[in-house]
């Protein structure tokens, strides 16, 4: 008899636990009194005094491996295996149920690796590293992964730009057709600006150069032309915006001696030159946000070695995955 009483005492209050878990607290019914409330009742504002008295709710059962310590818990405390698991709403395959073995472990090591040296990567862009390394994987499990190890990249707040009337912009079929440039500004550590004048090939999207100094004007521009014109070779056409850098004497003179085409975009629709304005936003988002330069020559390499990065390593959608190196030398 006192076995069954102790049985008893442990299996009302855990049943009323698990039954306020599955189902909604049930209404009593009409005429019912105070006396004719059952044990159970009584075993759960016990139990729930209990509960307010050490000033914290009881966890909820709701998982089979919350029910499996619970079930361990009441054979520990003398009930038997099947009393338990009928309380616990649970089958005795499920209770002796042993998972298996994680067989994503080195991918999830991968994943958190990537995600550690590309900051500013998301899961799409780890997606591609991975493929890039010849990892073939789904890449849902990529996702399931990426979200379970928290890695999502906060989304930095844009300024607000009113709509403009959209048009695409047609990309050329071979290198050196058609560059485009623009400035880009960042300070150092003592305040003193940077103007980095990046160049970009709207073919290929490879960085052709990113110059970095604390001023570059009109001559400044056409002297970093002339030196690529050495290395690379000149464009057919050069696209960029009304900055007077760009549509000043000094570069419609070396333009006009060099049969450059200048085509100048509207004032206002920065759209209408996307492939550097998007190069532009990753540069800033990858490369300057997450540096601090103390001086100009530190800012020069750190930022030289992410174009190269940029252009050997990174794979890009729009390029079917390739990086811009790669799909460049399709191209020829």
């Amino acid at each position: 008899m006192p076995q069954a009483r102790l049985q008893r005492g442990l299996v009302l209050p855990v049943a009323q636990q698990v039954r306020r878990d599955e189902c909604p607290r049930r209404q009593a019914p009409e005429g019912a009194g105070d006396g004719e409330r059952s044990a159970e009742e009584a075993a759960g504002r016990a139990g729930a005094r209990e509960r307010g008295d050490q000033g914290r709710p009881a966890k909820k059962v709701v998982s089979a491996p919350a029910r499996r310590e619970l079930v361990r818990q009441m054979v520990d405390q003398g009930l038997s295996e099947r009393g338990a698991l009928a309380v616990a709403g649970m089958s005795a395959s499920a209770y002796r149920y042993a998972t298996r073995p994680d067989r994503n472990g080195e991918l999830r090591q991968r994943i958190v690796a990537l995600a550690q040296r590309y900051k500013r990567y998301g899961v799409g862009m780890i997606h591609l590293k991975l493929r890039q390394a010849g990892l073939l994987v789904n890449y849902k499990r990529v996702e399931r992964l990426y979200q379970e190890a928290r890695l999502q990249v906060r989304r930095r707040k844009r300024k607000k730009v009113p709509v403009a009337e959209r048009q695409p912009l047609a990309r050329p079929r071979a290198a050196n057709e058609v560059w485009s440039m623009d400035f880009v500004f960042d300070r150092t550590a003592e305040g003193r600006v940077l103007k980095c004048l990046t160049v970009v090939d709207d073919a290929t999207h490879e960085a052709v150069v990113i110059e970095v100094e604390r001023a570059i004007s009109g001559v400044g521009v056409t002297r970093v032309m002339d030196r690529l014109a050495l290395s690379r070779g000149l464009p057919k056409v050069i696209r960029s915006d009304n900055g007077k850098e760009f549509c000043g004497k000094a570069m419609v003179t070396w333009a006009h001696e060099r049969g450059v085409q200048l085509r100048l975009i509207e004032p206002g629709k920065p759209n209408q030159n996307a492939y550097i304005e998007s190069f532009n936003g990753r540069l800033r988002d990858e490369c300057l946000n997450e540096h601090w330069f103390p001086t100009l020559l530190h800012a020069r390499a750190e930022i030289e070695r992410w174009r190269q990065e940029y252009n050997e390593e990174r794979p890009k959608k729009a390029l079917g995955g390739l990086t811009p190196a790669a799909y460049a030398k399709q191209l020829k």
